[in-house]
């Protein structure tokens, strides 16, 4: 199922396409004029395969405009938590709307399965979507329901947390990302004092951190157990539907980059700790360029970063750039870090409309060029899967969608002179990233090992967490760096991955794309027009397509082998030492 070049019409189109199903001025108010249309799909007779279809694209219909809504009450939330009002939109929706769903959705999924006239649908077009429904359909339990409206409500208080951290550093007020510029600084003492202030900021909600996390780890152990698993990391393999790898595939993948990223990483830190003229590396110096220059200032401010971006991304394909046009057009962005607004960055899919929403935290590093990338090559992915007749094709699984947005930081990497025009700078911009790719593959490992540890000992105390976090932190990252006299922070450090929090389970796809993207990459270094097409025909798929062909139809393989990581941790090394 190949497609052409993507049509200008999916990059330029602001207008939500008309309904067929809910009435054109239908808006989410309460769950009183939400639940006829439920009903009504719940209730109807179906006697043909063209009417079970219909009925399928007018329940997709009906989730789009349900999920547009929740996706703008939580983007609201994120750019301003400390509006009790947008909060409290958000919340509605959580404990009034998503709790009532809950039993038609189950309903809805086998009055489909149940149809006799579902082997009539096109078996190569439907095949994934049917599969995700049975599944769902297989783990669905409705006492569920209040624990999982519990769960989000808990998950709100990590944002709010994380989002009211800032620190003053030379009388200025800082939230935690511009405060982590300063580890890029050339003086060593602003590094050291910038690095303890973040973390002494840490420290003060670390015990709230730690019972929001515990309060979580409960919470899932009983949606786990609710549903028939002996634990909630295999309930997330099935309700994340993992149906290509095991979970016992992935503590091999920890193994393989044990095995043949962290001695990269060593050597690099070896490396720096020499460039540097350092008797002992620490936690602080790892940012900093070894060079001893000025961090880099790619840009000045959130409408600067667009614009370059823009112009990358139009270098690569015209069609690319105008997708962020259109979001700018439309207001669907939010770039610049400032208090009271949530950590971290994303890419929002609006399924109605189609146009994403990007929210990140730029001060004007680097990093926020690679995010900005990053986000946009997610964008990309939801302009070219707009058009997908149902809701869920547009919803490809993590492994698929990050694919798309760590392809985008690498495939731009020939036009970063956009960013930074003087040719030294360039390179430094050009080896920093590529070592951040490789520093990707111990960091998701520590995380996701974590996460099976957690949850396959769901009654572990906090001290047992912190002693098992140390452990792994120590055997996957910065083995050559002298953390004496911060033992005490260093137990606390996976407190900073927002994922542990609000997406669990949701981080080894990060690796696993990161390694398509450099088979992507490496594509693309031989051929550029076959690598971009065939990128762009693969992110189309959506989700209509199994993980494998999806990697297939860009021309790579789904792979996390010992040896397949080797031979594109090599290539990257490869890269590194042309610069």
């Amino acid at each position: 199922m190949m497609h052409s070049a993507p049509t200008a019409d999916l990059a330029t189109d602001t207008q939500r396409p008309p309904r067929h199903y809910l009435p054109e001025a239908f808006t989410v108010t309460d769950w009183a004029t939400i639940e006829p249309y439920f009903m009504e799909l719940r209730d109807r007779e179906i006697t043909s395969a063209p009417e079970l279809e219909r009925w399928l694209l007018n329940r997709s219909e009906l989730e789009a405009a349900l999920s547009e809504d929740l996706a703008w009450r939580y983007i609201r939330m994120t750019c301003d938590t400390q509006d009790g009002g947008r909060t409290e939109a958000f919340q509605y929706f959580v404990n009034e709307i998503e709790p009532n769903v809950a039993p038609y959705d189950h309903a809805l999924n086998e009055k489909m399965i149940g149809s006799e006239f579902l082997t009539g649908l096109d078996e190569g077009r439907y095949r994934v979507f049917v599969r995700s429904v049975r599944q769902a359909l297989e783990i669905f339990r409705p006492e569920n329901i209040p624990l999982k409206t519990e769960i989000s409500t808990q998950q709100q208080q990590y944002a709010a947390l994380a989002g009211a951290m800032t620190v003053t550093l030379d009388g200025e007020e800082l939230t935690l990302p511009r405060a982590a510029d300063r580890l890029k600084s050339p003086d060593r003492a602003v590094r050291e004092t910038a690095w303890r202030a973040v973390q002494a900021r840490r420290m003060q909600d670390s015990k709230a951190l730690d019972e929001l996390y515990s309060r979580l780890i409960g919470l899932r152990h009983q949606v786990a157990l609710n549903a028939g698993f002996a634990n909630f990391r295999d309930y997330m393999f099935a309700a994340l539907g993992r149906f290509d790898y095991s979970p016992q595939d992935t503590l091999n993948f920890h193994r393989a980059i044990r095995e043949t990223v962290v001695p990269l990483i060593d050597d690099l830190d070896l490396a720096r700790r020499q460039d540097l003229n350092l008797p002992e590396l620490r936690p602080w110096d790892l940012d900093v360029d070894v060079s001893g220059q000025a961090p880099l200032r790619p840009f000045a401010t959130g409408a600067e970063l667009l614009e370059k971006t823009t112009v990358v991304f139009d270098r690569l394909d015209p069609f690319l750039g105008q997708c962020l046009r259109t979001m700018g057009q439309m207001g669907n962005l939010d770039l610049e870090s400032r208090k009271g607004k949530a950590p971290g960055g994303y890419n929002y899919p609006l399924d109605e409309t189609g146009v994403p929403f990007i929210f990140m935290n730029a001060t004007s590093s680097l990093r926020d060029v690679v995010t900005m990338l990053h986000e946009g090559g997610h964008a990309v992915h939801s302009f070219l899967t707009r058009r997908l007749p149902l809701s869920a094709d547009k919803h490809p699984p993590s492994e698929v969608a990050e694919l798309a947005s760590m392809s985008m930081e690498l495939l731009s990497l020939d036009h970063w002179d956009v960013f930074f025009t003087d040719p030294d700078e360039l390179r430094r911009a050009k080896r920093t990233h590529l070592e951040s790719v490789l520093e990707t593959f111990p960091w998701v490992a520590t995380i996701d090992k974590f996460q099976h540890w957690v949850y396959e000992n769901p009654t572990h105390t906090e001290q047992e967490r912190h002693t098992r976090w140390v452990e792994l932190f120590d055997e996957f990252n910065q083995r050559t760096v002298d953390w004496q006299g911060l033992e005490n922070i260093k137990p606390y450090l996976w407190q900073k991955q927002l994922h542990l929090y609000e997406v669990p389970f949701y981080y080894i796809e990060y690796a696993m794309a990161q390694l398509g993207a450099i088979a992507v990459w490496r594509k693309y270094r031989q051929n550029p027009q076959e690598a971009l097409a065939s990128y762009q025909r693969a992110l189309a798929l959506g989700y209509t397509a199994p993980i494998g062909e999806i990697y297939a139809a860009a021309g790579i393989r789904f792979d996390f082998s010992t040896e397949y990581l080797r031979t594109l941790a090599d290539f990257v090394q490869a890269e590194m030492a042309k610069l």
